[in-house]
């Protein structure tokens, strides 16, 4: 590919890609090339100029060298990425918006007074039919005022005022369309499927293969805690499947032989083999979209009682134009109420804020599935984090094994991570990266394996019972005991390690010691979202008493618990909760998923298990905490500016009003001030937050 720099700067280029047309599908593969080389850290396309800028970090010639060898036929981009990338809707509504105020004008200099009067009186039909079909369900609400509004202009004559007045209606109403349309788009396509790898079933194998190499009509094997990767049928097995990220459902449900199951959809409990049905990758993106459209997860409580107070103004507006009329006998001044209502800025300037919240949160690589989270993570004043993939590094590592039965350390990380390979866990994939960084081939060697959270994984291994997991799991349900011999081995294990406890045959056959780090940035993170209003920040962990203390001093908790169960954490939420207290849950992996259901807002790490990310109301994607406190002040902005919109609704809208029933203001006048505004706090309300906030 042809290339040309038309600037640089040290870390950043901006180039030119020498091709006669660039389509909106182009520009997506060239993006979705451009994020995926090495040292490019943010991209942007521009399709109508053919122009990328190019974030980059060290040398730039890896970075050119990609852009020479880049062709559009070579790229494999994941499916519905090109379908559903949302680059050919924004190009459609600037198109229509640009058109709109380009007919405006040009309607005003080249056509005549009286067309634009009879095209007027057309437009108007639309807004009267809504108004009366409006009053006609009994109902007294915006599209009655607009209707007036218009309708009484129509009837003076003022045909320069009711057109002005449709044109600003239209402006916001496409402004809103496209910013609701934007937003929910986004939001869909970051809660979109993104499986890499899936367990094929082949005769009586089940072999770890590329999501990709999946057909219709193949079978996969979805275990505890996975997500179900394509739609399908039920073939074997029985499970409980949460679908609450399509039906909005928190209870989970039976699957068995026959049922219907979805993609996206998470196995809590139990193991189903499926016979795909459906491989395409938009099937999954156009349901999220349905259900995020159809649900009230988008609408925060602030939102809503903005919305039934602007229809609950309306009454009083039209009953304050009669009153005007009746005591003045001036239609001006009574036109000038008409004219200015506060429904109009309410119900437009609040979801436009919360969706563009939603989407800046998103840019931070925060995925939040409501405005209502928003609001509760603004309002939190507890905030309980998981210790484990959370407070620790989500890429914990093996640093020993020790043997306890006199098989080489090798043989028995082997057999580990056999066992461990099957289940989303941080711990699980520490074992099963070190055995690959051996290069120990652990193919199947074990009957089924059986998963219980939190404790630990049980199967067979020849005629050998073998277990692996927790203390608690593996010496007191499962009675494991220490080789005769070992106990002063075992007594001396490493403290600055978590400890994974693999047995055979009720016997303790190896320990493998976890390094699990603290993130860097953990004690600061703490302090930060103590400085934006949480008051009670706690660590919840099943390690041990010791290894919790160590690292609840260490990240500077106001409180901690160590050895705790699922239900625990979940009970903890509840008594916060129970005390009046909004709560924040923080985790990881599957064991974490009650308290994350539990809580006003769960917030899942997205390196942990898929049904964490699935049950939480908001995802964390990055690597690093900051991201947390990027959205609690995201949150606290947001609150900031939704009172501030009220406020300066009331208090504008209130003072045209008065100057019109003064006679300052005529009623055309009114209205332009009104729509304007109302654009404005539109405009404005669609703006970063977090800079808005940098700057006061």
């Amino acid at each position: 590919m042809k290339i040309l720099i038309r600037h640089e700067i040290k870390g950043r280029m901006r180039v030119h890609l020498v091709q006669n047309r660039m389509t909106c599908s182009q520009a997506d593969i060239l993006l979705y090339y451009l994020q995926k080389l090495d040292g490019v850290t943010e991209a942007k396309v521009y399709e109508r100029t053919q122009d990328a800028v190019i974030c980059y970090r060290g040398d730039r010639t890896a970075v050119l060298k990609g852009l020479q060898s880049f062709r559009y036929d070579r790229v494999e981009v994941p499916d519905g990425l090109l379908e559903n990338s949302g680059r050919e809707m924004n190009a459609r509504y600037q198109e229509k918006l640009v058109m709109k105020v380009l007919l405006r004008f040009a309607s005003k200099l080249f056509v005549p007074w009286s067309l634009r009067a009879l095209v007027t009186a057309v437009k108007s039909v639309k807004y009267l039919k809504k108004g009366v079909e409006t009053l006609v369900k009994g109902k007294i609400e915006v599209p009655v005022l607009d209707a007036a509004a218009i309708g009484v202009s129509v009837f003076r004559g003022d045909m320069d005022t009711a057109s002005s007045v449709m044109f600003l209606l239209g402006v916001g109403e496409l402004l809103e369309e496209w910013t609701h349309k934007k937003s929910v788009d986004d939001l869909a396509r970051t809660m979109s499927l993104n499986v890499s790898r899936v367990w094929q079933k082949i005769g009586e194998q089940e072999l770890l293969v590329s999501a990709s190499q999946i057909r219709e009509e193949d079978l996969v094997v979805i275990h505890m805690g996975n997500v179900i990767p394509f739609d399908g049928a039920v073939e074997e097995g029985e499970a409980m499947v949460n679908q609450s990220s399509l039906t909005g459902e928190s209870v989970p449900v039976r699957r068995v032989p026959g049922n219907s199951i979805y993609a996206g959809t998470v196995v809590e409990e139990g193991e189903l083999t499926v016979r795909v049905k459906t491989v395409g990758g938009s099937s999954r993106f156009e349901k999220i979209v349905t259900m995020i459209e159809e649900s009230e997860k988008l609408k925060s409580s602030l939102e809503g009682k903005a919305e039934h107070l602007a229809d609950s103004l309306v009454p009083w507006t039209l009953m304050g134009t009669v009153l005007v009329w009746l005591l003045t006998r001036n239609v001006t001044k009574a036109l000038a109420v008409l004219m200015v209502d506060f429904s109009c800025a309410l119900k437009l300037a609040m979801p436009i804020s919360v969706l563009s919240a939603i989407r800046e949160a998103g840019r931070h690589h925060v995925t939040v599935k409501g405005g209502k989270y928003l609001e509760a993570v603004a309002e939190a004043e507890t905030i309980v984090f998981d210790k484990t993939g959370t407070l620790t590094r989500a890429c914990p590592t093996v640093a020993s094994v020790i043997s306890f039965n006199g098989e080489t350390p090798d043989e028995l990380l082997r057999i580990a991570a056999c066992l461990e390979e099957h289940f989303p866990h941080s711990m699980a994939r520490a074992v099963v990266e070190a055995a690959k960084k051996k290069r120990l081939d652990h193919q199947e060697m074990h009957s089924k394996v059986e998963y219980m959270v939190a404790h630990g994984i049980s199967t067979t291994i020849g005629e050998k019972r073998a277990v692996i997991g927790s203390y608690h799991f593996v010496f007191e349900d499962e009675k494991c005991t220490v080789p005769e011999g070992k106990e002063a081995l075992f007594a001396s294990l490493p403290e600055e390690y978590s400890h994974l406890y693999l047995a055979m045959d009720n016997h303790l056959a190896a320990v493998i010691c976890i390094e699990d780090p603290l993130r860097e940035e953990a004690a600061e993170v703490i302090r930060s979202l103590k400085a934006e209003g949480i008051r009670k920040v706690v660590m919840m962990t099943g390690d041990s008493e010791r290894t919790a203390a160590s690292a609840a001093r260490r990240v500077g908790v106001d409180e901690y618990y160590s050895e705790v169960l699922p239900e625990d954490k979940a009970a903890f939420v509840e008594r916060e909760k129970a005390d009046g207290r909004r709560v924040i849950m923080i985790g990881d992996g599957i064991n974490d998923s009650p308290a994350l259901s539990a809580a006003d807002v769960g917030i899942a790490i997205s390196d942990g298990a898929e049904i964490a990310r699935e049950i939480a109301d908001i995802t964390v994607s990055a690597d690093s905490l900051y991201q947390l406190v990027t959205l609690k002040r995201i949150s606290n902005a947001l609150m900031k500016r939704i009172r501030g919109n009220y406020r300066f609704i009331v208090g504008f809208n209130s003072g045209l009003i008065l100057l019109g029933v003064g006679g300052v203001l005529q009623p055309a006048t009114s209205a332009l001030f009104h729509n304007t505004s109302t654009l404005l706090i539109g405009l404005k309300s669609m703006s970063s937050l977090l800079e808005e906030t940098e700057k006061a």
